[in-house]
């Protein structure tokens, strides 16, 4: 059997690959590279077991381990105005003429480029569709955007969870599970509150039971020697 894994445009998941191959040669991989617009048609038609995608995304019906954070950068062509800056803001960017955006970043780029305007995009996707006509600037202010590790609730698996463990750096030595998929805010927010009153309740038990407070050491050293 094959594990089929689907990535969006920005992802590299060779150091993944390697150490699954190295863990699992009883099971191969095979990747693909996927545009965003499509990054879940794959993995919703049953023709992708998981996939790394960049949120947000519609998730419904699926588990999800967040990843990393990746910072938004101006694309500029080169020759604008604002092309050395060091950083830049959205109100910098205001009234300033934006390229089209295009399903294919590579497209986008190349648009920026021609001098149409200025495109929103992640650094991982700056740096992979890199074009001399075209600058990179970080900005301040524009919001980030992260990626994900997906898959169906009904495909999920040992082998999906393993996968899931060799992302996330877990050895096979390692319990399973510190990889489980993100609980929905709901549960979340029930179980913390629960955290919170058995902490309380166990709180107020010591306390009682622990009577007086116990009198501070008296400290010791040069503080205790000027006094």
């Amino acid at each position: 059997m094959v594990l089929r894994l689907d990535y969006v445009q920005g992802v590299s998941p060779a150091k993944w690959l390697r150490a699954w191959a190295e863990r699992r040669r009883d099971q191969p991989i095979e990747a693909r590279r996927v545009d965003e617009p499509a990054q879940l048609d794959a993995l919703r038609a049953g023709e992708a077991d998981v996939a790394f995608v960049r949120l947000p995304i519609d998730e419904a019906g699926l588990h999800r381990i967040s990843l990393w954070e990746e910072r938004a950068f101006a694309a500029l062509p080169k020759e604008h105005p604002l092309a050395d800056a060091d950083e830049l803001s959205l109100a910098d960017l205001a009234g300033e003429p934006e390229a089209p955006v295009q399903d294919d970043p590579a497209m986008t780029m190349e648009l920026v480029g021609a001098g149409t305007g200025w495109a929103i995009l992640p650094q991982s996707l700056t740096r992979l569709h890199h074009r001399k006509d075209v600058v990179a600037i970080p900005l301040s202010d524009a919001p980030p955007t992260r990626i994900a590790l997906v898959w169906l609730v009904e495909r999920d698996d040992e082998d999906i969870q393993e996968f899931a463990g060799v992302v996330r750096g877990r050895t096979s030595r390692s319990s399973r599970g510190q990889d489980a998929p993100e609980p929905a805010p709901a549960k979340a927010k029930a179980k913390a509150k629960a955290g919170s009153a058995k902490a309380g309740s166990a709180k107020g038990g010591a306390k009682a039971k622990g009577g007086a407070k116990r009198k501070p050491t008296p400290r010791q050293g040069k503080s205790a020697r000027r006094r």
